[in-house]
């Protein structure tokens, strides 16, 4: 029987590695291979520590409305401001997806009583539109189990965060209208749907998921919540631009 703690660390150092040279991939041996989510968020934590990597925001979704969440720390490193400009060769692969994250205005520690799906709610600061870059350290991707794909920060990236406005409960987060184009071609014009439903119902999780990990998450973090586009793959460089109806738009530039 594998010792789930020795096997975490040996593959968060594998992972680690290949981090810093993210343009390579890794055949992970099967012996190394998560048994459960318990196992695969212990290495996302433990290739935050090996690299002292500072949590830089939050991914999190859903597949359904009401399917399993899961999420991943994102080190603060791959988070850039809008209009960044992002050399394609540094990732191994680049899938764009446009997104809508949020911040909280308040800290939520371990050392606090579990949060409430209420007090997450109420504390809801702002939002904003986000891209992430779906990219991943494993050989084979993305035909590669699941639970190794969890390790690995849930093929995370890189994440371009828009400009933030205040808090809108009445947003429509179920339909809105968002677009997308790529040098100025349309790649999406329509109504944007996240698998997850309201994206809202994640960030409780989060908070959870936060406190169990024994991680602070302070106020401010950004936590982005799931494509409302699907996943397009840039083929040459270019500047893309996104937008989620009323919010400010988002632009970063391939190089």
């Amino acid at each position: 029987m594998k010792n789930l703690s020795t096997t975490s660390e040996q593959l968060a150092s594998l992972l680690g590695a290949v981090h810093e040279d993210p343009t390579h991939t890794i055949a992970v041996p099967l012996l190394l291979e998560p048994i459960d989510a318990e196992q695969a968020y212990a290495t996302q934590r433990q290739v935050l520590a090996l690299a002292k990597e500072q949590v830089g925001g939050w991914k999190v979704g859903a597949k359904s409305a009401t399917g399993v969440i899961q999420g991943a720390p994102l080190p603060r490193r791959g988070v850039f401001p809008s209009a960044a400009v992002l050399p394609r060769n540094r990732f191994s692969a680049f899938g764009v997806e446009l997104e809508l994250l949020f911040t909280l205005g308040r800290d939520f520690l371990p050392t606090d009583s579990m949060a409430t799906e209420h007090e997450v709610l109420a504390a809801i600061d702002a939002m904003g539109v986000s891209v992430e870059i779906v990219s991943s350290r494993l050989a084979g991707w993305p035909d590669v189990p699941k639970l190794m794909q969890l390790a690995d920060f849930q093929n995370h990236g890189a994440l371009i965060v828009g400009d933030l406005v205040a808090y809108d409960p009445d947003f429509d987060f179920l339909q809105p209208m968002a677009s997308l184009t790529f040098n100025g071609t349309e790649v999406f014009n329509s109504t944007g749907v996240n698998p997850a439903g309201d994206p809202r119902r994640l960030l409780h999780w989060v908070v959870r998921h936060s406190q169990e990990q024994g991680m602070p998450l302070r106020a401010g973090t950004v936590i982005t919540t799931g494509s409302y586009t699907g996943m397009f793959f840039p083929e040459a460089k270019g500047v893309l631009r996104g937008q989620i109806q009323h919010l400010p738009p988002i632009t970063f530039e391939i190089i």
